[in-house]
């Protein structure tokens, strides 16, 4: 196994030695967990990382080399082979749809949810664990397993916080509220009482605009238009960006496969012109006029990098040749926003 070692930029030699975590990640997917990390500063290795879905495996590993991820199923995880990793820190995002409305909230009863029932049974026997920053969607506020998750934090002595985040509140032009909850053994420093819902302000950044995010246009992007008819037919209920828009939807593993409710679309346009345009073409007293309009809005899909972005994830992120579109789209609606989970390592030892 490659164990990868990242040391804070600019750490002064007098500083006090850090503490070098070693973690385990779960349900690993893309390596967003692993990038937050890397961007918090702290000092770590990566003593396994876990996730039964090929793809972002593949992709896990062409970014932070071969064989660094395993395809394996959590259920077969022991307490065991955890202490025998000497593991302190476990990162975790496990499987949302059981909590969600695409998975019709069936929550623990889901057999999705069995891995990370698991895991919560595996709490009290896991001794060298001292730090656990789990991501979920946001509606296991209200699940069953999270009460489950608390009580049994709770019975192997963690004390808990509990945030329900936004990248948006920290100044990335997205909105993508998720739970996340961080368990420690040692006492937090303030109050962890009622769930957090605003992010420390020295981890804000300034607020960019959709077109400070994008590619510039070229041929290239043609393959991302949205087909004429599909704009003909949806174009109303779909959430357009403009270069000087400030925020964009959450990108949904379905997106470019519904019009609705699975992520924002892009015209190189101004607003202002952009509006200009779908006037006249509301206006337009013939087909063949409104269609030219639609072709002239130039409303494209957001590409998988671009989606990346958006989520935070570094520039030095690629996915592998001969992963397609589809593939990408649906490991990225599985992950998480970068930044914001980074900030949550403000609570490790």
């Amino acid at each position: 196994m490659d164990l990868v070692k990242i040391k804070m930029q600019f750490e002064n030699v007098h500083d006090e030695p850090k503490t070098m975590h070693r973690v385990l990640e779960l349900f690993s997917g893309i390596g967003g967990m692993h990038y937050a990390i890397r961007r918090s500063g702290k000092l770590f290795q990566i003593m396994a990382a876990i996730d039964i879905n090929p793809v972002a495996n593949s992709i896990y590993n062409h970014n932070f080399g071969l064989g660094t991820a395993k395809s394996s199923n959590i259920v077969g995880l022991t307490a065991e082979r955890i202490t025998k990793l000497g593991v302190d820190v476990i990162l975790m995002s496990p499987p949302c749809q059981p909590f969600s409305c695409n998975g019709n909230f069936k929550d623990v009863e889901d057999h999705r949810a069995d891995p990370f029932v698991h895991i919560c049974n595996l709490l009290d026997k896991v001794p060298t664990v001292q730090f656990i920053l789990m991501e979920n969607v946001k509606g296991f506020v209200r699940s069953q397993a999270r009460e489950l998750y608390k009580t049994r934090l709770g019975a192997a002595g963690f004390h808990c916080k509990e945030y329900v985040l936004s990248p948006h509140d920290f100044g990335v032009p997205n909105t993508r509220h998720r739970y996340y909850c961080v368990a420690k053994r040692a006492p937090f420093g303030s109050p962890a009482g009622d769930i957090i819902t605003r992010p420390s302000v020295r981890h804000m950044v300034p607020l960019k605009t959709i077109g400070e995010m994008v590619e510039r246009e070229g041929e290239h992007l043609d393959m991302y238009l949205v087909k004429l008819e599909i704009l003909r037919k949806r174009l109303p209920v779909m959430d357009v960006c403009t270069p000087e828009s400030t925020n964009s939807m959450c990108f949904t593993k379905a997106y470019t496969h519904y019009a609705e409710g699975t992520g924002s679309v892009y015209s190189p346009l101004s607003r202002a012109e952009f509006d200009r345009i779908y006037s006249d073409m509301r206006s337009a007293d013939s087909e063949e006029g409104r269609m030219l309009c639609l072709k002239t809005l130039k409303v494209r899909y957001f590409t998988p990098q671009e989606v990346a972005k958006l989520m935070s994830f570094p520039e030095d992120f690629s996915f592998p040749t001969g992963a397609t579109d589809k593939q990408c789209y649906r490991v990225l609606g599985n992950s998480i926003n970068v930044l914001v989970v980074s900030s949550l390592f403000d609570e490790i030892e």
